[in-house]
């Protein structure tokens, strides 16, 4: 029940519409030169202290309050870009406040929100605590971007999520025979037991997780479209300097999509030395699959369980990280990405958490205990990295197409640390390339002190260390830019 009515606000009160426009700023306290919000009073009936209710700013951005004749309405002219939203939330919610602002010509600008108790009362309501919480937590917070979205275009379907029986039922009926045969007839049955009176409450609630886990995946089909093999190119370029034979391996491996429409038979592992850029490949791959990737580090499982779930029959049953991995991909189709398969541990006594992966990469179904329902991967392509082959079973190593890595030769680390890492730190931290640069005994030094170490992590380390130097004696001794040679470089890095 709001506090004042305004049915009969003055004739000739103008449309919803939104008047108001966004001003950013960083300001930590409110105050009459920094205000939350700018009122229209051309009418000079806001005083230091009003009482009334904004109206949702979407429908019609207005403070609406009781003047001396009646049910006044104050248009919102300006308003911190931190607060649209609470404003919206109070309006949305007719929340009875108390403004405190001062009136500066037609304006009035508002420094303080309080919530009174209905009616206009003095006395505070229980909730004007979170108000406050609100409003300082706000202040302290830094302006969003300056690129905000329409709000009635905010609400998307990708924002919706199923969790509910009633929108999960709704979704049911509406997606119809989309939903993969068995995956319906299992969603049947689950929504039967969430309902069920006659069983637990926790087998209920297992029942209503498990259908929102399912029924928030997009279950897609397993047409693929065809690929770009000079975009596979330009994107591979773009992620991994030379090794142009490891390149090709890999576009011919999943052009096959061109003809067959359909993913690859084998997944790819990649075996070579920490470094590498194992994962970057993994990453560009599913770039030009255009399709949502997910990752699996291997080296922190220790037990199949946790790849294929618990039994509903615990109380703290949950999906696997197999199952974890699809809803938050929120499709079938995906690129899986099994970091560090070599370092599966065995296990302790339940087998090797490795194997548990060979139904997945034989695309026949993956089974979740959780979930209890047979899940469709024709559309997952596995892709996996590991360091030391020998440590993969045979079985596993069938599954994939093996593309061997080899190190970076001592000239292309040349050309990865004075074209790629350093002008990437050099960029990154606000420096010019001209401000820090090596003589070619400087770059030699370099590549010489980590003639021993693989990949280019230790090159990129480097690079972050002579670009902080060289940026450390710009600021403290003032000089305008710093070259390394080969003395400097080795006095710094050894």
């Amino acid at each position: 029940m709001p506090v004042y009515d305004f049915n009969n606000s003055p004739a000739g009160s103008k449309e919803p519409v939104c008047t108001y426009t966004v001003f950013y700023t960083n300001e930590p306290e409110a105050s009459a030169e920094h205000p939350l919000l700018v009122l229209d009073n051309s009418a000079g009936e806001l005083k230091h202290h009003s009482n009334g209710v904004f109206t949702n700013p979407i429908r019609r951005t207005a403070f609406e309050f009781q003047g001396e004749d009646g049910a006044v309405s104050a248009d919102i002219l300006r308003i911190d870009a931190r607060f649209v939203s609470l404003l919206k939330w109070m309006g949305e919610n007719h929340i009875n406040v108390r403004l405190s602002g001062a009136a500066r010509g037609n304006e009035y600008a508002v420094y303080k929100i309080r919530e009174i108790a209905f009616g206009g009362g003095v006395k505070l309501s229980a909730e004007d605590g979170f108000l406050q919480f609100m409003i300082e937590r706000l202040l302290s917070s830094d302006a969003p971007s300056e690129e905000v979205p329409d709000e009635d275009e905010e609400e998307t379907g990708d924002s919706m999520k199923l969790t509910s029986i009633q929108s999960i039922t709704d979704f049911m009926t509406c997606a119809g025979r989309t939903l993969p045969d068995n995956i319906r007839l299992w969603a049947r049955r689950n929504l039967a037991v969430a309902r069920s009176h006659e069983v637990s409450a926790e087998e209920r609630r297992h029942a209503q997780r498990a259908l929102s886990i399912m029924m928030n995946i997009q279950w897609k089909g397993n047409y693929f479209p065809p690929v770009d093999p000079d975009e596979a190119r330009r994107i591979l370029d773009e992620e991994l300097y030379g090794m142009e034979s490891v390149k090709q391996r890999i576009i011919e491996t999943i052009i096959q999509i061109n003809r067959t429409h359909t993913l690859p038979a084998y997944g790819l592992l990649l075996i070579g030395p920490a470094g590498t850029g194992k994962s970057q490949i993994a990453y560009a791959v599913a770039r030009i699959l255009k399709l949502p990737w997910t990752t699996l580090d291997m080296s922190s499982i220790n037990d199949p369980e946790q790849l294929t779930g618990s039994s509903r029959i615990y109380a703290n049953a949950k999906p696997g990280i197999i199952m974890e991995a699809f809803s938050m991909a929120g499709e079938s189709n995906l690129v899986f990405i099994i970091n560090e398969l070599d370092k599966a541990a065995a296990g302790k006594g339940n087998g090797n958490p490795a194997d548990v992966l060979l139904t997945l990469l034989d695309n026949l179904g993956f089974t979740d205990n959780y979930i209890e329902c047979m899940i469709p991967t024709v559309g997952v392509y596995p892709i996996a990295t590991a360091n030391d082959k020998d440590q993969i079973s045979a079985p596993l190593m069938s599954r994939f197409a093996v593309i061997e890595i080899p190190d970076y030769t001592a000239e292309e680390k040349k050309v990865i640390f004075s074209k790629y890492a350093l002008p990437k730190v050099l960029k990154r931290i606000g420096m010019q390339e001209k401000e820090c640069t090596l003589t070619p005994d400087g770059l030699d030094a370099v590549i010489d002190l980590h003639r021993n170490t693989s990949g280019i992590r230790d090159l990129e380390q480097a690079a972050e260390h002579i670009a902080a130097n060289a940026l450390y004696q710009i600021e403290v001794d003032h000089v305008e830019s710093v070259t390394f040679d080969g003395a400097m470089v080795r006095a710094l890095l050894s």
